[in-house]
């Protein structure tokens, strides 16, 4: 803060004759209904005095060039400079350039992240920000305006055939995993997944909401008049199997697709981001009489690390059977089987098991009956993969503890638990070199000496996020895994079966190769993969 401000600006702006303390009062009890909403936006919001005043008295006592921002004041293109979700989270405005020197709005120059984040970003494509501070409402009012414009290929769909069909091939042609389709008060809004983030992509007027649903229905073969939840398939896109989810909400129906993609090619264990070493790819995958669980919270990639092993394992003379929930990648030489509201995974395991296979891939650990199953298969001569929701390896054995699953089942069956989490990728065509900050040494230097790994910084350096075209302004494409490997050797086998707590087992484990989740995230961040703020949103390492 700067030090013109004497106190809180209500009491500054009395003190200057903008309100009484009548008119401050009354803004404090509008607060109290609205405590999100700062002093200065309420006197704004109630027309206590001149906006002009206030905005110019606001920026004297913050020391910051201050201005009401319109949309005709915008002199560039946004997400050329930065995205529209950046512009949104930071409630940021670049709105004119002169040479190297970029003028930016801001809702609140007090927050010092914000400030930060935009300024970084900026000087990484080599402009210095000048910066501004104008009303919180002229922002959010530019940037719905903004949000309009930027998907006009979409709404300029008039009939509803046109509209759906550009909402996937727009979904598709950004990288999306997953389209939202969501109806609130007054409009549907469209939302892509994109590398694990949600980014908008289109407001549609609320006119057009039953129409949406109609095609929707009609293209996924789900019934028009039941409006309780439902499951479909579109399979009109020759390169895509889209799975469709409908829900019924307070202002409709909400739709969600996932886009997958026919004939994906299986990316190897390295190149998901598992450790380049082999020794500990055979040690962990290449078992008999046993069952390796690979574990993460939903979407964290836990699917698809089991197609690589599989992928891995493969080789003529071995029978391999897989149990899915659906099947997503059809693979040469496998047996795979998909499950459906008649078909368990129970069921289907206990006839799989009467087909003489060598592996069996089934989809998800989801209960007891399963487990049971699962690991009677491991402990009879069967090499058994599978998945379970936990938070990391050392979990997974909690979790089978808390379905029944006896602690002698767990020692004798369980050969490796794995667990992972998805981080973005920088993108390398905009991804701006610089120095590690000390703050950040000290992270990293402090996270070796807790887990006993030695991390070297010498002449290493890090990478900003900056956005550009090819990744959609986000500074980020594609995603990587970040991995934990627990290979349950005898000492652990002895705690288990002993009743150990997790805690103990965990002691015990970093005695040995086990190394938890964010030691290979540092690792990653060290090599110019990714950066500490991803680590940071699965791990909280600040």
């Amino acid at each position: 803060m700067d030090n013109k401000r004497r106190g809180p600006i209500g009491i500054e702006l009395v003190r200057r004759g903008l309100v009484n303390e009548e008119d401050i009062n009354k803004a404090l009890e509008y607060q109290r209904e609205n405590p999100n909403k700062k002093i200065i936006e309420i006197i704004n919001t109630l027309h206590m005095c001149d906006e002009y005043a206030l905005i110019q008295a606001l920026g004297d006592i913050l020391d910051e060039k201050s201005i009401i921002l319109t949309k005709n004041d915008i002199n560039v293109n946004v997400s050329d400079y930065i995205s529209l979700d950046v512009a949104k989270q930071n409630k940021a405005i670049p709105f004119d350039i002169t040479g190297n020197k970029i003028k930016v709005c801001f809702a609140d120059t007090l927050n010092k992240k914000s400030v930060d984040t935009i300024r970084l970003i900026l000087l990484n494509k080599g402009l210095i920000m000048e910066r501004y501070i104008t009303f919180e409402k002229n922002i959010n009012d530019i940037l719905e305006s903004l949000e309009g414009t930027a998907t006009e290929n979409i709404n300029s769909n008039t009939d509803t055939t046109g509209l759906v069909d550009s909402i996937i091939k727009t979904a598709i042609k950004k990288r999306a995993s997953d389209i939202h389709i969501e109806p609130l008060e007054n409009e549907v809004r469209v939302r892509y997944r994109i590398d694990g983030e949600l980014v908008n992509a289109a407001k549609i007027s609320k006119e057009k909401q039953a129409q949406i649903i109609g095609r929707l229905k009609a293209i996924s073969n789900m019934f028009q008049e039941k409006q309780e939840s439902q499951d479909g398939r579109i399979i009109m896109y020759p390169d895509y199997n889209i799975r469709v989810s409908s829900q019924k909400n307070i202002y409709g129906e909400k739709f969600v697709l996932r886009l997958l993609k026919k004939n994906l090619n299986i990316r190897g264990l390295t190149d998901l981001g598992f450790p380049e070493d082999e020794e500990l790819i055979k040690t962990s995958f290449n078992k008999r009489n046993s069952i390796t669980i690979i574990a993460a919270p939903t979407g964290e990639g836990k699917t698809t690390t089991l197609y690589s092993i599989i992928d891995y394992l493969n080789r003529p003379e071995i029978n391999i059977t897989t149990i899915e929930d659906p099947v997503e990648i059809r693979i040469p030489g496998l047996n795979q089987i998909e499950i459906n509201e008649k078909l368990r995974f129970s069921d289907s395991l206990r006839t799989v098991l009467r087909q003489d296979p060598d592996i069996i891939l089934l989809g998800e650990i989801r209960d007891r009956e399963t487990a049971e199953i699962a690991l009677q298969a491991g402990q009879t001569g069967h090499y058994v993969l599978s998945t379970i929701h936990t938070i990391d390896s050392i979990e997974v054995i909690t979790r089978l503890r808390k379905m029944g699953i006896s602690n002698y089942d767990i020692s004798s069956t369980v050969g490796t638990t794995v667990s992972q989490r998805l981080v973005r990728k920088l993108c390398k065509k905009c991804a701006k070199k610089r120095e590690f900050t000390e703050e950040e040494k000290n992270i990293i230097l402090r996270i070796g000496e807790k887990y006993n790994v030695s991390f070297n910084l010498e002449d290493k350096f890090t990478y900003d996020a900056v956005g550009c075209k090819e990744c959609n302004n986000s500074g980020y494409y594609e995603r990587i895994g970040i991995f934990e490997v627990l290979n349950i050797e005898d000492n652990i086998k002895e705690l288990i079966v002993n009743g150990a707590s997790s805690i103990e087992i965990r002691n015990e484990a970093l005695k040995g190769r086990y190394k938890p989740l964010v030691v290979d995230g540092i690792r990653k961040v060290i090599d110019g993969v990714t950066n500490l703020n991803e680590i940071d949103k699965k791990l909280i390492i600040y």
